[in-house]
């Protein structure tokens, strides 16, 4: 048991390492389906609604879509890498594109080597896919993305989706594959993001050795079925065997896929029988299961079903059906401007100019600052155009295209100017400090100055109470702009936030008796902030209540009246955990909730208990008896009435 265990452990929270040329499959679509739900509960929300419309989908339409056209889905690829190897030729990014139209319309030549008691599965999913031929601003595009980073490796964490974080910025998710390319570490040959999750991060990541047929493709995954694989998920697939471990109780919600046991590596003979499936055994050679690339190729009509469910009415993914990427740009006689500058630079503006093109009745004007994803777009007759309200201190990116009665020219090549800096009053700004992994400590009971000198700038901070003075009162005062203030506790999650409007002071008091590392996020509502001026904050703990009622500073012993509590706070506590079946929850909350109750999901999202608390009220502990399900990750979500308060993960391990 002991030894399953450990392999649940390993393959789920993705600690193997090693290199393809000797390395079994290792996915992290999974994790990164728990790391979303973890971080958004809304995730398991979407998560649940996306598959129940799946499911009603295919029971209206038993025989498929069969009237709708072929679906061809433009794809962009982010190539970021640091050394020459790791920057893939063109050629590379092209055969990954064939590999994919073949094995996503039965043109792969290796499909006949499925057993020919499974061949009648086999199916054409009527799915392809395109380099973009045009990028989201409407200029043409040879569909990749080449982006030089210092990042050494990325994780599942989605750094690599971030131009902030090293990597490079999603294109629209409703109209483009997002498809990057990287070195990723742990041994991970690739994650996708299955549907419902945060467009910004939506797409498919593969390692750069494991990418296309030829360049640095190795060994035994060198056949582009990675991306085929992943992409799988990005449409909605799970892993065959269900994630389930070897407990043959997983299901990857697709009816023509035998049962099976767990996942499949290298090369299996047939029948590799599992879970009481012969005499046939298990579908091994699906591009859903974990086997060498030489050996995988063939998707089933039940999975062909449900990536189908996304593009119907309604479906998921369905706005990639009036994407125009794949569309080429039209060939017009209108010349782009050239001499592009920017001057009279300011804190807050800059001018920018160009040289006349003949013919041209106006300019389109585009500009962003260097971090953001897409321009801002304005029109003007002149060759020269004024920007104002800039962020100080900040690199913007601009281009100009020419409007000419024959059509509009391609916009030029980006150019960029950095607006002036202005110092701050702060005596420490605290910088870099925009998460909670790089938040700086400071100190209780005392006063702070900081500042939020971008629009996208989020200022962290951490503080611990103690046994003997639990309570923590935040305030947030002397506000240049609209700004707001989280509390999340040590587990990253949140426990109260003030939003007044305007310059008002921010207050959150919250009367705990949990001892631990607080975090506090300072943020600027809708983007604001003041490059000059700073804010003050100020941590405060205390052993005994604050009072709720924000005009009265004095603490009061005896007052813990929750409904009075203006930020709503809810903290939920899991214990033990690994559990051995009996699980203790125990709820901390400021609000009231009349149909409060729980729900334990596996980890394909699929509810395996759910139970009734009913009113809960400030402090409330119950237990669970979990000791009925197999040995795994879970993942428990409290609930009043549909509404997810939170979601944690649990191991049971009995």
């Amino acid at each position: 048991m002991l030894k399953q265990l450990l392999k649940i452990s390993l393959a789920l929270l993705l600690l193997v390492s090693a290199t393809p040329a000797n390395a079994q499959r290792n996915c992290g679509a999974m994790e990164h389906l728990q790391n979303m739900i973890l971080q958004d509960p809304s995730v398991l929300q979407n998560r649940q609604s996306i598959e129940q419309f799946t499911q009603n989908w295919i029971i209206n339409n038993p025989q498929g879509n069969t009237g709708r056209a072929l679906v061809t889905i433009p794809v962009v690829v982010h190539v970021v890498y640091r050394t020459t190897t790791e920057n893939i030729s063109d050629a590379q990014i092209q055969s990954q594109i064939n590999v994919l139209n073949a094995d996503f319309a039965k043109l792969n030549a290796d499909w006949t080597n499925t057993p020919s008691v499974f061949q009648s599965l086999v199916a054409n999913v009527d799915v392809q896919f395109c380099l973009a031929q045009r990028d989201p601003n409407g200029n043409a595009s040879n569909g990749i993305v080449r982006k030089l980073t210092t990042s050494t490796s990325f994780s599942t964490n989605d750094n690599v989706k971030r131009s902030a974080n090293g990597g490079s910025d999603a294109w629209p998710s409703s109209s483009y594959l997002n498809l990057w390319v990287c070195n990723i570490s742990g041994g991970i040959l690739g994650y996708a993001q299955f549907p419902g999750g945060s467009a910004a991060t939506d797409g498919v990541v593969v390692n750069y050795n494991a990418f296309g047929t030829t360049g640095t493709a190795a060994a035994p995954f060198n056949k582009g079925r990675t991306a085929t694989h992943e992409v799988g998920h990005w449409l909605n697939l799970y892993h065959i065997w269900g994630d389930d471990g070897t407990g043959c109780t997983g299901s990857d919600n697709v009816t023509d896929t035998p049962n099976q046991g767990d996942e499949n590596y290298g090369c299996p003979t047939f029948p590799t029988v599992s879970c009481s499936n012969g005499p046939n055994g298990d579908l091994y050679m699906n591009y859903m299961d974990y086997t060498d690339d030489a050996c995988m190729f063939m998707f089933t009509n039940g999975q062909k079903a449900r990536m189908q469910a996304l593009f119907a009415t309604g479906g998921f993914r369905s706005s990639l059906l009036n994407s125009l990427g794949c569309v080429p740009v039209s060939t017009t006689a209108c010349n782009s401007p050239t001499g592009l500058s920017a001057s009279n630079l300011t804190t807050t503006g800059a001018t920018l100019t160009w040289s006349a093109v003949s013919g041209a009745t106006s300019y389109n004007v585009q500009y962003k600052t260097s971090a953001a994803a897409t321009f801002t777009t304005a029109s003007t007759s002149a060759t020269s155009f004024t920007l104002s309200g800039l962020a100080t201190g900040t690199t913007y990116n601009y281009q100009v295209q020419a409007v000419c009665s024959s059509g509009s020219s391609n916009y030029t090549t980006t150019g960029s100017f950095t607006t002036v800096s202005v110092t701050p009053t702060c005596t420490d700004v605290y910088e870099s400090n925009s998460s909670t992994s790089t938040a700086k400590t400071i100190p209780v009971n005392t006063a702070i100055t900081a500042l939020i000198g971008t629009s996208t700038d989020n200022d962290y901070f951490k503080f611990t109470n103690t046994s003997s003075q639990r309570r923590i009162k935040i305030t947030l005062t002397n506000l240049p702009a609209d700004y707001d203030v989280v509390l999340y506790n040590s587990r990253s999650r949140q426990v109260a936030i003030s939003q007044s409007s305007g310059t008002a002071s921010e207050t959150i008091t919250y009367n705990t008796t949990t001892v631990g590392t607080y975090y506090i996020r300072v943020l600027g509502y809708g983007g604001a902030f003041n490059a000059s001026n700073c804010y003050t904050l100020t941590a405060n703990i205390s052993a005994t209540n604050f009072r709720l009622d924000a005009a009265d500073d004095a603490t009061d012993a005896a007052d813990l009246d929750l409904a009075n509590d203006k930020p709503a706070v809810f903290d939920l506590t899991l214990a033990p955990n690994p559990s051995n079946g009996k699980l203790n929850i125990s709820i901390f909350t400021t609000e009231s909730m009349e149909n409060a109750n729980v729900q334990v999901y596996d980890l394909a999202g699929r509810v395996v208990f759910a139970q009734t608390l009913g009113s809960v009220e400030a402090e409330f502990n119950t237990g669970i008896d979990l000791s009925a399900l197999e040995n795994g990750f879970y993942f428990v979500a409290i609930k009043n009435n549909s509404q997810v308060k939170q979601v944690q993960k649990i191991m049971i391990a009995k």
